[in-house]
């Protein structure tokens, strides 16, 4: 059994508390919000006053915050309760650069840190499912991964560039993000159409995301643009979904529209509607 502590118990940092909690691990949390660490009480989860009594004790912090700056603020709250060995492990979406002169501050102060964030929702943190990333120290990973392992269903320890994680969280995130605005705009044209909403969700179903990832993401990727659906005749599609949802709000097509229309002006219109990606390669 493992004595731990979790800082920031809103609806992801609370379900993983409450899965540590019904492992076995002892579990002390704390949350500006006092009610929602004594929400948790239930499970066995001890309610702290303070950041500093939270981890007094504790071998792993494991934080689950809002943004850099709660970050920092409560490493300084809670550092008067570290113990030597310590390891804080970060779950929070932070920005890369940040993250990176935090692990340096952390590494030049003798506290072991690990940026571990998630790709998962409180239903997959109560049943260990989802995907974690870790960046850091490899021998600090070791130490840890048997338990990190018990939180997720997937492990990937990204190496010890101390940012990757973060990088590489922002870029799943503004997946779900830009797949979210998508569909809104799909619920935009089935209402404009007198399709029912399910239904029109349910067309998506008949396409292979992962063969698009796989297949046009990785040819975009490598600047290979060589055209199974032209950009003007994408562009054209596009045009006509505009046309249709009329004087409707939408969340991204207009965008995709106007940067269609700008690539088809530099001569890009016979190529694949993949070159919407193609300013993003061959820079730093």
């Amino acid at each position: 059994m493992a004595n731990i502590a979790f800082l920031g118990t809103g609806l992801l940092g609370g379900a993983l508390a409450e899965a540590a909690s019904k492992r076995g691990d002892s579990v002390t949390a704390w949350n500006r919000s006092m009610d929602k660490v004594l929400a948790l009480a239930q499970f066995g989860v001890k309610a702290a006053a303070t950041p500093a009594d939270a981890v007094r004790g504790a071998d792993r912090v494991h934080m689950v915050l809002k943004d850099d700056a709660v970050v920092d603020e409560m490493i300084e709250m809670a550092r008067p309760g570290f113990s030597t060995n310590v390891i804080l492990i970060d779950h929070t979406t932070t920005l890369p650069a940040l993250t990176a002169e935090r692990a340096e501050r952390m590494r030049e102060a003798g506290i072991k840190y690990l940026h571990c964030p998630v790709f998962m929702g409180p239903p997959a943190a109560r049943n260990a499912q989802g995907s974690m990333m870790v960046s850091g120290p490899g021998a600090l990973f070791e130490s840890v991964k048997t338990d990190l392992a018990k939180m997720t269903g997937r492990l990937e320890y990204l190496g010890e560039r101390t940012d990757l994680a973060a990088a590489k969280k922002l870029m799943g995130n503004a997946m779900i993000i830009g797949l979210v605005a998508v569909m809104a705009d799909v619920l935009t044209l089935a209402q404009a159409s007198d399709v029912d909403a399910e239904e029109a969700i349910g067309v998506l179903g008949m396409l292979d995301m992962n063969a698009m990832v796989a297949g046009r993401g990785v040819n975009m990727a490598k600047g290979n643009f060589k055209p199974s659906f032209e950009l003007t005749m994408a562009g054209k599609d596009v045009r006509l979904m505009l046309e249709t949802c009329g004087e409707r709000p939408m969340a991204v097509l207009p965008a995709v529209a106007a940067r269609m229309e700008q690539l088809i002006a530099a001569g890009h219109g016979a190529d694949d509607a993949s070159v919407l990606g193609i300013d993003a390669l061959g820079r730093s």
